[in-house]
C-alpha cells in the first residue's frame, strides 16, 4: 500500500449531511411558507421531487452545463412546477431563505469527528468542495470541522469544478502535495472519482447508499469510520 501524506475530502455528501440538513430545512419551510394551503399536502413528497430535482442540477453544475445561478433559480421553480404549482404562486423567497438557512444546520455523518481528528494525527487534510463559496465557509464553521483541515478548496472560487483536473492541481500545489502520495475521499463517482483518476490520483469512494456502479475505485466505503482501518 502507497505511503499517504495528504488526503483530500469533498464536503456535502462526504463529511456534511447534505440531504439531512436540506431536510430539515425543507421541513421549517414548509411550514412557514404554509405550502399546504397551496395543494402540497406532503411534505415528504416535496422533499422527495426536490432531492432528485437537486441532484440532477448538480450534477449538471458540476459539468458546467449549468451555472450557480441557473442552479439556484431553477430548482425549487422545477420541484413545484412538478407538484402542479403555478409558477405565479410560487413564494418569491423560498430559494432565498433555504439559501441563508440551510448551511447553518450542523448534521455531519457519523462518525465525522472521530475520523477527521483521528486522521489529522496521521496525515495533512485538505477539502475540495464544488459548493458555492459563501455556504461552504458557513458549513465548516458551523459544524466546527475547519480545525481539521490545512485547506479549503472551493470551486466556485478557483473558477472550475471537480472533476476538472485544474482544481486537483490547484490544491496539490496548494498543499504542496505530489499526486503520488495524495488521495482522495467523496461521495460523486462523477465529480471526485472520475476527476481523482484523471490527474492518477487514488480514490476512496464513500459510498453510505450502496449504489451499484462498476467504476474501479482503490477502496470502498459504506461509513466514515472504516477509513481508520484502511488509512
Amino acid at each position: 500500500m502507497k505511503t499517504y501524506h495528504h488526503l483530500f475530502f469533498d464536503l456535502d455528501h462526504t463529511i456534511w449531511d447534505f440531504d439531512k440538513n436540506a431536510e430539515e430545512t425543507l421541513r421549517e419551510l414548509f411550514d412557514t411558507y404554509k405550502l399546504s394551503v397551496l395543494g402540497l399536502k406532503s411534505v415528504d413528497l416535496f422533499i422527495d421531487v426536490y432531492t432528485e430535482n437537486n441532484h440532477a442540477l448538480w450534477a449538471q453544475y458540476h459539468k458546467g452545463v449549468i451555472s450557480k445561478a441557473q442552479l439556484r433559480h431553477e430548482r425549487f421553480r422545477k420541484t413545484f412546477r412538478d407538484l402542479n404549482v403555478d409558477d405565479h404562486l410560487v413564494p418569491a423567497s423560498f430559494e432565498t431563505d433555504y439559501v441563508r438557512i440551510c448551511p447553518t444546520k450542523t448534521n455531519l455523518f457519523p462518525h465525522a469527528h472521530e475520523t477527521l481528528a483521528y486522521l489529522q494525527s496521521k496525515y495533512k487534510l485538505h477539502l475540495i468542495s464544488n459548493g458555492f463559496y459563501e455556504s461552504t465557509l458557513i458549513k465548516v464553521e458551523t459544524t466546527g470541522i475547519g480545525k481539521y483541515f490545512d485547506h479549503i478548496n472551493i470551486s466556485e472560487k478557483i473558477g472550475v469544478n471537480k472533476p476538472d483536473p485544474e482544481i486537483f492541481h490547484h490544491a496539490m500545489s496548494l498543499a504542496q502535495a505530489s499526486v503520488y502520495e495524495s488521495i482522495m475521499i467523496g461521495d460523486s463517482l462523477e465529480a471526485d472519482i472520475a476527476g481523482a483518476q484523471a490527474v492518477d490520483m487514488d480514490c476512496i469512494f464513500f459510498n453510505p447508499r450502496n449504489i451499484v456502479h462498476n467504476i474501479k475505485v482503490d477502496h470502498e466505503i459504506k461509513s466514515l469510520d472504516e477509513l481508520q482501518q484502511i488509512l
